[in-house]
């Protein structure tokens, strides 16, 4: 048998969820633009922690032992899903770019004003 860690409270791992992994996972979401795959791996990652943070439960009619569902998680978890927390830094992001003035470089890239066009084909071998 293996070494398994003792248990830690609940509030203490939800704590080093939120300080830890969620901001490795969403660095640089301001720039992402999520599709429905990318955003349904988000939330399957999610419910993934969040199962191992709470555990099991154990069914009160048959006395087994199962999975939470995804609504249990979500009760028991009150803070938003990972999906509406990128939303949110992204249109924040938004805002920040709007205000900028048009010199600065990340308004265009932001709005898609390209000057130059870009060759047709792979790029050359140096």
């Amino acid at each position: 048998m293996g070494y398994r860690q003792p248990p830690i409270k609940v509030t203490r791992a939800v704590r080093r969820t939120v300080t830890i992994i969620l901001p490795v996972v969403l660095y640089g979401c301001e720039a992402w633009s999520l599709i429905l795959r990318e955003e349904s791996k988000l939330r399957v990652f999610e419910n993934t922690v969040l199962r191992r943070i709470f555990g099991p439960k154990r069914d009160e009619v048959t006395g087994e032992w199962r999975r939470l569902h995804n609504e249990e998680l979500n009760d028991l978890y009150s803070s938003p899903n990972i999906v509406q927390v990128t939303k949110s830094r992204r249109m924040r992001w938004a805002g920040h770019v709007a205000r900028m003035g048009e010199e600065k470089r990340c308004v265009g890239s932001w709005w898609g004003n390209r000057r130059e066009k870009r060759p047709l084909g792979r790029p050359r071998r140096r």
